[in-house]
Order: structure tokens, then C-alpha cells, then sequence
């Protein structure tokens, strides 16, 4: 026998940042509320992200971050080339602020209102306890508003009657089952995990030239519920890229391996050939953008006993996340790197010789010496007649030992799908909105261009998600006549 209710006010598809920021909005006003996750735990993707982007929150007036609405709304259009939606872009910065109160409110605490790259504003507010310590607090605060979450309870598909959605059909215990709402808010985290997609909107396949990371049954399925009912597509394409390595279930995420592979040292393609200026490793979407070029799926870092040394000694140049910072000395890589070499890994390479560091990574010897050389010769002039990079990342690979490091592409969720407005409201191909549906986070495209603006916008994938909720539980409540 169903318990579930026959009908309510809203019906939220997805408990992440996203889906559980639009369901306490719309509860704090009194709505009714269900919020339904097909897995069996909340939070999904959303658990894992350490800080959120904001602009002119107290935090930052406290610091005396002058960084502004503004500012940050021109970065992110010029970021786009202006393929972003200006108004939307400008409700999510203009929300941003007042977000992070609204999160302390609900008992979630912040460290500070920082940068996690060189060269950025100050944007990046660093969570206690990460995105796990938000979705705990979020789910905690929406039951004792009385929000219903239905864990293992996915929706199937929307139900629209004339022109508008009037709610959803729900598979309860194997059986579906037709919930009635005045709206539905759709926030069901993206299609990370759909072969046929990310090869027919981003060229990969998936699982072989890219690594969906800290995603899990990631299928569309809000996506497609939106497509199914009229809406218009928009922001397919674009990925949250970046490069780390290694990769495999015996290698811990945030390894000091993998402090070594992210360092702007000497990187080479699949072919041994050194394809971009290194220090792009500090701004993720540059570096994923860079990495994704070959169609392999990765590219390799190479160093040597001196840049081992030099990490030991002196500490990391490039951070992995916030307890990591540069500076941060890895005492244990070489028993990581002893172990990974024991166990016959094919993700990790040490060699006395150029060429049997190049054989051992099956490329050509040759072209793997000629570009060792080369960039020696750059370190030795102190000039990167190639890439300019910044002479202070410029040190020669000399030897004694050579190591190469095999570094992924990988994306940590697509950004985009659905076309929304600035009240997150969902419309169709003439931009008419679809009365009753809203969506939010990985679902919603339009904030952003072909690419993730995370240097002018540090935590912006996490900001996006929680604030286009909230302008959905906002809009929601006003739809209602709440």
C-alpha cells in the first residue's frame, strides 16, 4: 500500500545542494514540500565540494574584500564571451551574498572568504566540514520545516495538463505512482554518468578518454523529464574538466602521487610532446580544457629526483584542495611512488634513462629526449621560447631517476541541459516559460559559456547550484501566490 501523499505544493526531483536549497525556501514560507532522490542516500555530487563562490557577503566585508557585484558579473560574461545568460548570470551573483547568511543560518559554518588559485578575487567562502556538512545541515533544517524526502523514490516522468506542469509520476516500491503539485522544481544533478550523451554532446567516451569523478547514476533523467515536456536545450556541451592522476581504485583521491602530477613541472602528450604552458594547472578548467585535446584521454608529467627533492624540501607550488596549500611538503611520495612501482602499476613510470622512461610510456624515445631537451634548454636561458611560461616553474629534468605519472581527464559533472530564466523558471524554444517547472544546478544551463569560469568565480559550480535553488524556491512560493 503507497504512503505516498496523492498530492502537495511542490515536488522537488533530487536531494543535492540544489534540490535541497529550493525545498527549504519554498517550506520556510509554508509550502508543502517532497523532495524525491532515486538514491538512497541524499546529497549525491554536492557532498564532496569544499568552499562556494559569493560576492559582497559579510564575510568578505569583515575582510574588507572589495571584490563586486559588478566586477564579478563583467568577468563571468567576458569569461563566456557573452554565450552566458546576462540575466541570469546577474541573479546568481546578485543572490550570492545573501546566500551564505541564509547558510549560516541554517547552522552551516564558514572558515574564511578566500582565493584557492593565484590571481583571482577573492571569492571562494571555505566551508567546515565540506558540501557533506551543507547537505546534513539542509536536510536537517527542511524536516523540521516539515519537507517530506523520499529516499530511493525516483520520478519517472512530469505530468502536464494544457500548458503547465501539474506534477510527477513517481516509482514507489516498483509501482508508479501520480503525486499532484502546483510546481515542480527539477534539480536531479546532470548526466555524468550517460555514455550515449557525453558522447553525443561532448565527443568522449566515457570510462575510456574521460573519468567522471564522484558521480554515481547520473543519467538525465530531470533533463530528459524537461525535454519530454517542451523544454528548450541549452549548455550540453560543457563539462567541468580538469587533469589528475593517478587514477585506480588503489590509488586514495588527494594522494601525494597526485600532488606530484598536478605541478606545473614538464607535462607531455600521449606522443611525448610538451602541448601547453604548465602553470595552467592552477585554473582547472584551463588545464581540463588542455588535457581534453587528446583523444587518449591523458597526458603525462615528468620529473626527476631533483623535483622530488625540491617538493620535500621546499613544498608543493600547486594545491589539491584546502588543507593541502601550496607550501604543504609531501614527506611520503617516495614510499607512494615505491609502492605504486611494487604493484606493477600501469599508471606510474620510473626509468635511470630517458629511453627507458619513454619505452616504459610506449612512446618514441626520440621525442620524448628532443622535448626533455628543449625545455632544459628553456630552464637554462630562464626563457620559454614556446609557451612563455613563468621562469619560476621553469626547472630542468636532469636525471639520476626519471618518473612519469599518467594524468586523466576528468570531470567532476555536466553543466547544463535545461534553459531557464532569471527566476529559474523553465522555457521552451521561444523562450516562453513552461507555467509550473523550474530548474536548478547541473540540470540548468545558461550560466555559463563553453567553459567552467572558475578563475574569475572560484566555487561557482556549488554557488550555482544552492543560489538557482533558492531563486527557484523564491519563484516558486510567487507562482503559488504564496
Amino acid at each position: 500500500m503507497s504512503n505516498l501523499p496523492v498530492e502537495t505544493d511542490v515536488v522537488v526531483v533530487g536531494s543535492g545542494a540544489a534540490g535541497l536549497a529550493a525545498a527549504l525556501t519554498a517550506a520556510e514560507d509554508g509550502a508543502r514540500v517532497i523532495v524525491f532522490e532515486k538514491e538512497r542516500s541524499p546529497g549525491g555530487t554536492s557532498n564532496f565540494f569544499e568552499g562556494t563562490f559569493a560576492v559582497e557577503s559579510n564575510m568578505q566585508r569583515q575582510r574588507y574584500i572589495t571584490y563586486s557585484k559588478d566586477e564579478a558579473f563583467k568577468n563571468i560574461m567576458e569569461y563566456s564571451h557573452w554565450i552566458a545568460n546576462p540575466r541570469l548570470v546577474r541573479a546568481i551573483v546578485n543572490e550570492s551574498g545573501v546566500t551564505i547568511g541564509w547558510l549560516q543560518q541554517q547552522g552551516i559554518e564558514f572558515v574564511d572568504a578566500t582565493i584557492n588559485m593565484p590571481d583571482s578575487p577573492r571569492t571562494y567562502h571555505i566551508i567546515k566540514g565540506k558540501g557533506e556538512a551543507v547537505i546534513k545541515a539542509l536536510v536537517t533544517k527542511a524536516k523540521e520545516k516539515g519537507v517530506d524526502i523520499r529516499l530511493a523514490t525516483p520520478v519517472k516522468r512530469l505530468i502536464k495538463q494544457g500548458d503547465s506542469i501539474t506534477g510527477v509520476i513517481a516509482e514507489e516500491n516498483g509501482e508508479d505512482k501520480q503525486v499532484k503539485a502546483k510546481a515542480v522544481v527539477i534539480a536531479s544533478g546532470g548526466y555524468a554518468n550517460n555514455k550515449e550523451w557525453i558522447k553525443k554532446y561532448n565527443g568522449f567516451d566515457l570510462g575510456i578518454n574521460i573519468v567522471p569523478v564522484g558521480n554515481v547514476d547520473k543519467m538525465g533523467d530531470g533533463i530528459r523529464m524537461a525535454w519530454e515536456v517542451g523544454a528548450a536545450e541549452v549548455g550540453n556541451n560543457v563539462l567541468e574538466l580538469y587533469r589528475v592522476g593517478p587514477i585506480g581504485p588503489e590509488f586514495a583521491m588527494g594522494s601525494q602521487l597526485e600532488l606530484a602530477t598536478i605541478q606545473p613541472g614538464l607535462w607531455v602528450n600521449p606522443r611525448g610532446e610538451r602541448f601547453c604552458d604548465e602553470s595552467v594547472a592552477f585554473y582547472d578548467a584551463s588545464v581540463g580544457n588542455a588535457n581534453a585535446r587528446w583523444k587518449e584521454g591523458f597526458s603525462y608529467t615528468i620529473f626527476d629526483e631533483a623535483a622530488l627533492q625540491r617538493m620535500t624540501e621546499k613544498g608543493i607550488d600547486k594545491n589539491a584542495n584546502v588543507s593541502t596549500f601550496p607550501g604543504t611538503k609531501p614527506a611520503d611520495i617516495r614510499r607512494e611512488l615505491k609502492a605504486a612501482l611494487e604493484r606493477g602499476t600501469t599508471e606510474v613510470f620510473a626509468a635511470d634513462t630517458v629511453a627507458e622512461l619513454a619505452t616504459k610510456m610506449k612512446v618514441d624515445p626520440a621525442v620524448l629526449q628532443a622535448t626533455i631537451t628543449e625545455y632544459n634548454s628553456f630552464c637554462e636561458k630562464k626563457h620559454d621560447d614556446l609557451f612563455a611560461k613563468d621562469i619560476k616553474y621553469l626547472n630542468p629534468i636532469v636525471g639520476l631517476k626519471y618518473y612519469a605519472i599518467r594524468a586523466r581527464t576528468v570531470f567532476l559533472g555536466t553543466m547544463g541541459g535545461i534553459r531557464i530564466n532569471e527566476r529559474a523558471e523553465v522555457v521552451d524554444k521561444k523562450d516562453i516559460v513552461i507555467p509550473g517547472l523550474y530548474a536548478a544546478g547541473f540540470d540548468a544551463g545558461g550560466m555559463y559559456g563553453d567553459s567552467y569560469p572558475i578563475k574569475c568565480s572560484s566555487g561557482l559550480a556549488s554557488a550555482f547550484a544552492m543560489n538557482s535553488g533558492r531563486i527557484a524556491g523564491k519563484n516558486v512560493l510567487k507562482y503559488m501566490g504564496k
